[in-house]
C-alpha cells in the first residue's frame, strides 16, 4: 500500500482568502504552479482553491483588475481533500470523481501538509522498477480521460 504521504508534495505556497487576485497570480507564477490552496482569514484552515483559470475568468466576467478583486469571490469552494495517511488509490478514486487536477492533503487536526497533484500520481506510476498494484499506467490513462470529460458526464469509477 502506497500512502498519500509518500507521493504528495510537502512544499505547497498558499494564499489568504482576503488576498487578492493579483497576490494569487504571483504565488502561481512564482511556483510555476496553477492552482493553489486558500487558508482562511485566521488561522491554517484551507478554505478552498483557486485556480489561473478562476483568476482569468473572475477578471473578464468583472472587467476589473485583479488587484480589485478578493480571492474569496473566485476561489472554488468546494474543497475536496484527503488525509496524508490515505491509501494512493482513495485519493486517486477523489480525483477522478469529483474531475480534478490537484488535491489538498489536510491532517486530522485540519491543517494542510501537503498537495497531491495528477502529475504526482502519473510520476509514481511511471517509476522504473516500481512492483506496484497500487495504480497501473492503463488506470493512469483512464483516470486522465475520465476528469478531462465535460463537466456534468459521470466518469467511469474503476472496480
Amino acid at each position: 500500500m502506497t500512502t498519500v504521504a509518500e507521493v504528495m508534495n510537502k512544499m505547497v505556497r498558499c494564499v489568504r482568502e482576503n488576498d487578492s487576485l493579483s497576490a494569487a497570480a504571483k504565488v502561481m507564477w512564482d511556483c510555476d504552479c496553477g492552482a493553489v490552496p486558500v487558508l482562511s482569514q485566521i488561522g491554517e484552515r484551507p478554505v478552498g482553491m483557486i485556480t489561473d483559470r478562476d483568476i482569468c475568468m473572475a477578471t473578464w466576467s468583472r472587467d476589473s483588475a485583479p488587484s480589485a478583486i478578493p480571492v474569496s469571490s473566485a476561489m472554488s469552494k468546494n474543497l475536496y481533500y484527503c488525509a496524508p495517511t490515505d491509501d494512493i488509490t482513495v485519493a486517486e478514486s477523489i480525483i477522478r470523481t469529483k474531475q480534478i487536477r490537484r488535491l489538498p492533503v489536510i491532517d486530522s487536526s485540519g491543517r494542510l501538509v501537503g498537495i497531491l497533484s495528477l502529475a504526482d500520481v502519473a510520476r509514481r506510476t511511471a517509476r522504473p522498477g516500481l512492483v506496484s498494484a497500487d495504480i497501473r499506467p492503463d488506470e493512469l490513462a483512464q483516470l486522465v480521460a475520465d476528469i478531462s470529460q465535460p463537466p456534468g458526464n459521470a466518469a467511469r469509477i474503476s472496480a
